[in-house]
């Protein structure tokens, strides 16, 4: 499952990006906010789809299974930094804000990003979908340099 959520700086590309999941048949679950507001707060957004994606993680469920059976999340908001920092709170959940296509490989194959944040104001609807793609399909590394830091963050988190 995709959870994705945004602010008011977020709504309009967060839209988009449902219409383009739909078309490629991903399923996903919309965790608001579901109207335009000007006057939304994008935390309570960024902690739901990082508590929703990092269920499993925080439950004990031992990785690595595959990108593919797990959940995901994106979040957005004008700049992608509030919802980060937010999303990041959460334990379990490993966020990181992406621009380009280049980004959002390296946060899997690197940080196992399980959250993906996204630029409502920066991103160019053109690479929407290249960034969505490399953020959905690429597994995570596995390389035992990322797997002892990512143990790192994973003890911090215990304490």
């Amino acid at each position: 499952m995709i959870y994705i959520g945004s602010d008011h700086g977020g709504f309009e590309l967060k839209e988009k990006i449902k219409k383009i999941l739909l078309s490629w048949g991903e399923k996903f679950e919309d965790v608001g906010n579901t109207v335009l507001d000007s006057s939304d707060d994008y935390p309570q957004y960024a902690i739901s789809v990082a508590q929703e994606t990092s269920r499993d993680e925080r439950s004990g469920k031992k990785f690595p299974y595959p990108w593919k059976d797990r959940s995901k999340g994106i979040i957005l908001c004008r700049s992608a930094g509030g919802v980060v920092v937010a999303s990041n709170k959460v334990k379990g959940a490993r966020a990181v804000a992406c621009y380009d296509p280049k980004q959002a490989l390296h946060a899997r194959l690197h940080n196992d990003a399980n959250v993906m944040a996204l630029s409502g104001d920066w991103l160019k609807d053109s690479e929407i979908e290249a960034i969505l793609t490399a953020y959905l399909k690429t597994e995570f590394s596995g390389d035992q340099r990322h797997i002892r830091r990512l143990k790192q963050i994973e003890e911090y988190e215990k304490k």
